[in-house]
């Protein structure tokens, strides 16, 4: 399997409903509880493109750009954009949808940073010589 396919199948993609447990004073998602969402996302996609132990070592730039205000769906979509040695960045793009309507906005984006581990939580190469 070449590169661009393995990045291919490892994009992740998760719809939630968002409740109003999730929400602050304001009826939007809280903003922390989008965060943790995100790099749940970011995981499974840094997980899936590498079939490694990995683990976030640090999160970018997050922009939140629309509320995600309670009764909406959200997507969130994670791609592997970055590859090194030992590590990748993950971008998480949180795209919001009103339940009965078909407008889609991008609500939140960021990027995230992983490295594997072996087993004994030492940094291991992403990829294999074959498939770089």
């Amino acid at each position: 399997m070449d590169l661009q396919e393995r990045i291919r199948l490892s994009e992740t993609r998760v719809f939630k409903t968002v409740f109003p447990n999730n929400t602050n004073h304001y009826d939007t998602l809280f903003g922390g509880t989008a965060l943790s969402m995100m790099d749940e996302v970011a995981f499974i996609a840094a997980t899936r493109f590498t079939r490694l132990r990995c683990v976030t070592v640090s999160s970018d730039r997050i922009d939140f750009t629309h509320p995600i205000p309670a009764g909406t769906i959200i997507e969130l979509v994670g791609t592997v954009v970055e590859i090194g040695n030992t590590s990748m960045k993950v971008r998480v793009d949180i795209f919001v949808e009103q339940m009965y309507e078909q407008k889609r906005e991008k609500a939140v984006s960021g990027m995230f940073t992983f490295v594997a581990l072996d087993e004994h939580n030492k940094p291991v190469r992403v990829l294999s010589k074959e498939v770089e």
